[in-house]
């Protein structure tokens, strides 16, 4: 599955990710982090607010999809059933977003 999948460009992620080691790890790769700064850092970097935002959209969208108790619960066996059934509340999700 790892082959197919290309190399990030930038990470997203919250405060709980504001780590030494992660930033380390993660610019060593040649990946822009997009991580917002604990409180308590004396040292502060800034981030790009319009990306950072997509992050918000994206975990707004899981959130819906784990409202189907379904997808939250993963009572499905089989990955294609899980996927079929996330692609079934996936569309439901968009038809309700189109109509309003």
């Amino acid at each position: 599955m790892t082959d197919n999948l290309t190399m990030p460009s930038v990470m997203l992620a919250d405060r709980g990710y504001d780590a030494d080691s992660i930033r380390k790890n993660i610019e060593a790769r040649d990946v822009l982090t997009q991580i917002p700064m604990r409180k308590s850092r004396k040292m502060r970097v800034g981030v790009d607010h319009a990306l950072y935002a997509l992050r918000n959209l994206v975990e707004r969208c899981f959130n819906k999809l784990k409202n189907a108790r379904r997808v939250a619960t993963r009572y499905d066996k089989t990955a294609e059933s899980f996927i079929g059934f996330v692609d079934i509340t996936s569309i439901r999700l968009w038809i309700r977003y189109l109509s309003t």
